[in-house]
């Protein structure tokens, strides 16, 4: 898979502002260079496998009916092997102890030899029995069932790595449930945290009025996808956000807290917050540092006072419900649900359908004291959503989506010192 570059003419005629900083040079070279802002260095990814996820030194990707591991940050790929769906691959995690799990559309594999074999993993139900897949009326879009919108998923909890996430779906793919995944043996096993309820507006379309609804039949609690799950190690705890907009049957958009106990292998989850979507709680981007809570709202929808609810704010946990306990530490005033905050540089991205900026970065490489705005326009009109954590050369990575969900190309930013 072959990854866009610029011309010369395109690449010199290509600008970048900065709300704060003046435009800064550019490279008369290809977008997999280097080229620089005050801040940060950044690059494409070079010409070969679509580079979905990283971790330390290493690097999962796919392309051209194969996928691939790298073991130094994606300069070659010692390992691979055929897999004829590499094209519908949505989601990759890289575990601790060297495991791969990935997924397709419907379907999760794990691989535990570094990709010599790999083998497909039936998700679990909260019963232990098997959670299949629904049948879908059109088999080119059987839902995206493990994608997601952020990028980090596994947390080392009471000495032991712990794998969560949500699938941000019904956006594209087709109608599909909304869960909560788990693992706590590296992906050995996965197994439902928590299901979402059954939402009348993304049910399959020209299914028979009689039937089964996809979702939780026992639970009130509806939304068209989650945003993102992080975990709150002060807390030992969980937190998960949901969009979208009420479309006549409740909201969508949801704050909820979860702890698990690893002895009875069970979750407890509290809705904490339930809104429309002009909110600050229709958010992404939650990070937990130092016990303090970091979030960047999303705000759309029909708007409630003379302005969006957006920006980045910050709370102490048990003061998620109360606004006037939260500090506003910067608004871009475009919506956003992506931030990765990570050794004091917080990190996130514009909603280019949203924005005036093609392909717009937020920075502070201070906890929040100073802030940039960036347009890297030169790689085109763009969201970047999935930031991963840098890897052992010191770059962040994230999808670059045109729109804000079709996969493009992705990007690398590495903080300047």
């Amino acid at each position: 898979m072959k990854h866009a570059s610029l011309t010369r003419r395109q690449w010199l005629g290509a600008t970048a502002g900065s709300i704060i900083l003046s435009r800064h040079p550019r490279l008369d070279a290809a977008i997999s260079d280097v080229a620089e802002t005050k801040h940060f260095w950044y690059r494409g990814a070079p010409a070969g496998p679509y580079i979905d996820s990283q971790r330390d030194h290493k690097a999962f990707g796919f392309g051209n009916g194969k996928i691939f591991l790298s073991e130094d940050n994606a300069k070659s790929w010692a390992h691979s092997a055929d897999f004829g769906e590499a094209a519908n691959i949505t989601w990759s995690c890289l575990l601790k102890n060297g495991n791969v799990l990935f997924a397709t559309r419907e379907r999760l594999f794990l691989s535990t030899d570094k990709l010599k074999t790999h083998r497909q993993i039936l998700v679990k139900n909260r019963d232990g029995s098997d959670y299949l897949p629904h049948k879908p009326l059109n088999p080119d879009l059987p839902g995206w069932y493990f994608h997601s919108l952020d990028g980090e998923h596994v947390w080392d909890v009471n000495g032991k790595e712990m794998l969560v996430w949500g699938n941000y779906c019904n956006v594209i793919g087709g109608a599909v449930p909304v869960n909560i995944y788990y693992s706590t043996d590296s992906g050995q096993t996965v197994k439902i945290a928590y299901s979402f309820g059954r939402n009348p507006k993304f049910q399959q379309k020209g299914a028979a009025p009689d039937a089964p609804m996809l979702g939780d039949s026992t639970n009130p609690i509806l939304c068209r996808h989650v945003h993102g799950v992080t975990f709150s190690p002060t807390e030992n705890a969980y937190y998960a956000c949901t969009g979208d907009i009420d479309r006549g049957h409740g909201n969508e958009c949801h704050w909820l807290r979860g702890t698990y106990d690893a002895k009875t292998d069970a979750w407890s989850w509290k809705v904490i917050v339930s809104v429309n979507s002009d909110s600050r709680y229709k958010c992404g981007g939650i990070n937990f540092v130092d016990g303090r809570l970091y979030w960047i709202a999303d705000a759309n929808g029909p708007i409630v006072g003379t302005e969006h609810d957006r920006g980045i704010f910050s709370c102490a946990p048990a003061d998620i419900a109360d606004k006037s306990k939260h500090t506003l530490l910067f608004n871009p005033r475009f919506e956003s649900a992506n931030m990765i905050i990570q050794d004091g540089v917080m990190l996130a991205t514009h909603c280019a359908p949203a924005s005036t900026y093609a392909n717009g970065i937020i920075y502070s490489p201070d906890m929040g004291n100073t802030w940039a705005q960036y347009d890297l326009r030169e790689f085109g009109p763009r969201s970047g959503c999935r930031i991963h954590r840098k890897n052992s050369d010191g770059w962040f990575r994230l999808d670059l989506r045109k729109g804000w969900i079709d996969r493009a190309e992705v990007m690398f930013i590495k903080p300047k010192p």
